[in-house]
């Protein structure tokens, strides 16, 4: 079957090209974390992930041969978010062949990660065939190249999901007349939020030699041996249904002028340099194996979904499928399939959940992907501004834990009862303190005078205003200990919270910060009270607040001290108390949105780290084929702050840096060797190998920052 697919001889030079430059620099460790099927699917469970960082793929072949696909893009919004199905699918592509693929024979489809291709190929005798995919990660068009030995029609055909109208839920709109292309979309209604009136998402598609067959299919007018498809992605907010297709139209044809061959080696490129970033690959036992696949799947379904208008949704992603869901009422389980559309937690933004895939963009220098973070939630601070204005008649703002991607505040009276995510104001300093990472890592002062000062200035303005003093300290009363202690006093995590992104802004350099600046934040800082203790069997530990209820969740809220918020940690002050703290945590528990294995990494429990990833890294959902669709767990799937949580784990384990210290081998277990390059602040990357617990073929850029790296050793 590889003479068949050599007759794609473009695309295979320039992905054979591709990974010759990624194995001189990453080793070849990359393609053994490919993922490659040899027997072809059922339905959307069986599908394998692709994507630009904006337009999703999940890819399928049936057992009748045909190819289908499901299209996401980070902004199709429809017009009710915060519903179950509030960020849809475009919809559903179906290519089918005649003769059809000949899945019944020697069949492979194979993810490259490389390049971020999906190739598929197969042959019975002389039905030989192969398709190559790929979403073009510098324009919003997917393609799809087929070559077969012998000449045979395709018929490509749009399927809706959204047919008929629902509840909060309008039907696709097809464009009719459309000469030899399909054009559809998706049109809001909702006329009362202004960043969703006349939000209209949905594409084209266009191929050569394929002529209308109505306006849902496109055939060939000829049997051929080549054939190709592109299909162009758009969403706009447009007066009428009729500007957005002529904009989409405008978009097809920015494409169309680009030769097929040179927008394919612009792509090959990208991800070249996406992978040359950084890795990690570890090796040692089967666990070891395991843990590098999925580790390189994430980071790749990250990229995948990571530079789109709106950050990464933790509950799917753009990659949510056909999915069967299984409940239980008075003892009687039932089953039925929840469409592609649909997610559990619906289309709003949980705090709590979005930042486990932001955090381990640091140490893999994905800095780019941080960006639609921060710009969703800077872009809600004018707003938020004016309702705390309006609410508490004082300055300053926060960020809801839940709330759309245009952002909203509820109006919260403080004799208001407890719940959730009330009182919970914990987000902008979560924010912040991975603001000032950004830029200890970056040093983009524009990024500091444009986005970090002013969000983390309103976040301080905020707490200083909103809560009394008692005794000369800030009295947070009543505030919530995250989801789990509602309406406590003094909760460790804003405690926390307040002190770190306080002393990281007053190290900024001078010609960031006035005066006037740091005069007003070193009195707050002195006004902040200490982080709560107590004692457990005679052992003084961290507590989650002063005065708390008895939970509602099972989260640990007194390790924010330990992470987010670093304040203990290996070579600083009160290790033994964080160790104590976290020997002795109500919940110990693996994957989803908890953070067991980071705090263990930060502190140096080698063994609990390990454990951890393991789990978190292998945690498949038993419906889907894919090996980094991540279980459902207390979310949906795939459960991406489950990976994100998992890879930002693994990297501390092998490396923490914090200022101009940078720790090698903090967590990391003696029978895992390791080839690694990632980043540290102070724009610095950290190359090398792990042999047998040491560190060796060490490479610092900067030359200069080796003086600043340690090697604890394998634990």
């Amino acid at each position: 079957m590889k003479a068949v697919f050599a007759l794609l001889s473009a695309a295979v030079l320039l992905c054979s090209a591709s990974r010759a430059a990624v194995t001189t620099a990453a080793t070849p460790q990359l393609d053994a974390c490919n993922v490659v099927w040899t027997t072809p699917g059922t339905n959307s469970l069986d599908s394998m992930p692709l994507g630009n960082g904006d337009i999703g793929l999940n890819v399928w072949v049936e057992q009748n041969g045909d190819l289908a696909f499901y299209l996401s893009k980070t902004d199709a919004w429809t017009d009710n978010v915060g519903k179950g199905k509030g960020l849809a699918k475009l919809g559903r592509v179906r290519v089918r062949f005649d003769p059809p693929l000949a899945v019944a024979g020697e069949f492979t489809q194979r993810l490259n990660l490389h390049d971020a291709t999906i190739e598929i190929e197969s042959a019975i005798g002389s039905q030989k065939s192969a398709i190559i995919l790929w979403v073009d990660a510098n324009r919003p068009v997917i393609h799809v190249e087929a070559e077969s030995a012998q000449a045979r029609t395709m018929q490509v055909m749009f399927e809706t999901l959204r047919p008929t109208p629902e509840k909060d839920l309008q039907a696709d709109t097809l464009f009719e007349g459309q000469a030899d292309r399909i054009v559809w979309c998706y049109r809001n209604q909702n006329k009362r939020v202004p960043a969703l009136t006349n939000l209209t998402f949905g594409a084209l598609m266009e191929g050569d030699g394929l002529v209308s067959a109505g306006s849902t299919a496109l055939k060939s007018a000829n049997a051929a041996k080549h054939h190709s498809v592109a299909v162009v992605a758009l969403t706009a907010q447009t007066p009428t249904p009729e500007v957005w297709r002529e904009q989409v139209e405008r978009l097809a044809a920015q494409s169309d002028a680009v030769k097929l061959e040179d927008a394919r080696r612009q792509h090959c490129a990208w991800w070249q340099t996406f992978w040359k970033r950084s890795w990690l690959f570890a090796a040692g036992d089967d666990d070891a194996r395991k843990v590098t696949q999925g580790y390189a799947l994430q980071r790749f379904v990250t990229a995948c979904a990571g530079r789109g208008a709106y950050p990464v949704k933790f509950n799917g992603s753009i990659f949510t499928m056909d999915w069967v869901k299984r409940e239980k009422v008075k003892g009687v389980e039932t089953n039925y399939v929840v469409t592609a559309d649909a997610r559990d937690w619906g289309g709003q933004y949980w705090f709590q959940n979005t930042r486990p895939m932001y955090w381990p963009l640091l140490q893999s220098g994905d800095f780019e992907m941080l960006l639609p973070l921060f710009r969703m939630y800077q872009g809600q601070l004018p707003g938020n501004t004016r309702a705390v204005r309006e609410f508490y008649q004082h300055d300053g703002a926060y960020f809801a834990e839940t709330n759309p991607f245009y952002g909203n505040l509820p109006d919260i009276k403080p004799g208001e009862a407890g719940s959730y995510t009330k009182h919970y104001f914990t987000p902008i300093l979560e924010l912040s303190a991975l603001m000032l990472d950004y830029f200890a890592y970056t040093g983009d002062r524009e990024f500091a005078r444009q986005s970090l000062l002013p969000v983390a200035e309103a976040g301080l303005k905020f707490f200083a205003q909103h809560f009394p003093r008692e005794n000369g300290k800030l009295l947070l009363d009543p505030d919530n200990a995250i989801e789990m202690y509602w309406k406590a006093r003094n909760p460790a995590p804003d405690i926390a919270g307040l002190r770190w992104v306080l002393g990281g802004l007053l190290t900024l350099p001078p010609d960031l910060i006035s005066a006037g600046q740091r005069s007003q934040w070193q009195q707050l800082l002195g006004e902040i009270p200490a982080l709560p203790t107590g004692t457990t069997n005679g052992v003084t530990v961290l507590r989650p607040a002063e005065v708390f209820d008895g939970g509602h969740n099972s989260e640990n809220p007194e390790l924010y001290s330990v992470y987010p918020f670093r304040h203990f940690g290996l070579g600083k002050p009160g290790l033994d108390l964080a160790r104590a703290t976290f020997a002795v945590r109500r919940f110990k528990t693996n994957g989803c949105w908890r953070q067991d294995g980071i705090q263990a990494a930060l502190l140096g429990e080698a063994g609990v780290a390990r454990s951890n990833v393991v789990f978190v890294l292998t945690r498949k959902e038993g419906q889907c084929r894919f090996p980094a669709f991540w279980a459902h767990g207390s979310d949906y799937v795939p459960d991406e702050d489950n990976g994100g949580n998992g890879v930002n784990a693994l990297q501390l384990m092998l490396m923490q840096a914090e200022g101009r210290k940078i720790l090698l081998l903090p967590a990391w277990p003696k029978n895992w060797d390791c080839a690694f390059k990632l980043h540290a602040p102070l724009q610095t990357t950290v190359e090398g190998k792990v042999r047998n617990g040491k560190v060796e073929d060490l490479v610092v850029t900067p030359a200069e920052r080796r003086a600043d790296v340690e090697v604890l050793g394998a634990r």
